[in-house]
């Protein structure tokens, strides 16, 4: 089983979640973070350390962010490993999730 960054990332950006992580699970899309789950070691550092509470263990996941587990799996590999931490990206979703 592995963690799963969900929706609440979007545009919300932060990588304190990154620098707790053992692995380098964590991959950087220019708006959000992947988690790897063939990397990912199940050692839940990262979840307390999201502001914006978008990781969840596998298992775990809402019913209604789900298919978040499979975004995951198939987008992360498609972007680099983020090894450090960084000033947060605070896009418009972030300041108001109905934005477009």
């Amino acid at each position: 089983m592995a963690f799963v960054v969900t929706a609440a990332c979007v545009d919300c950006k932060y990588t304190s979640c990154v620098g707790v992580c053992p692995v380098e699970a964590f991959h950087e899309a220019p708006d959000r973070l992947f988690i790897n789950p063939d990397t990912c070691i199940d050692c839940n550092a990262c979840v307390s350390e999201c502001p914006v509470d978008a990781i969840y263990a596998e298992r775990d996941v809402p019913d209604n962010l789900t298919e978040w587990v499979a975004i995951n799996a198939a987008e992360a590999a498609k972007h680099p490993v983020i090894t450090g931490v960084h000033e947060p990206l605070k896009g418009p979703k972030c300041v108001d999730p109905n934005a477009g």
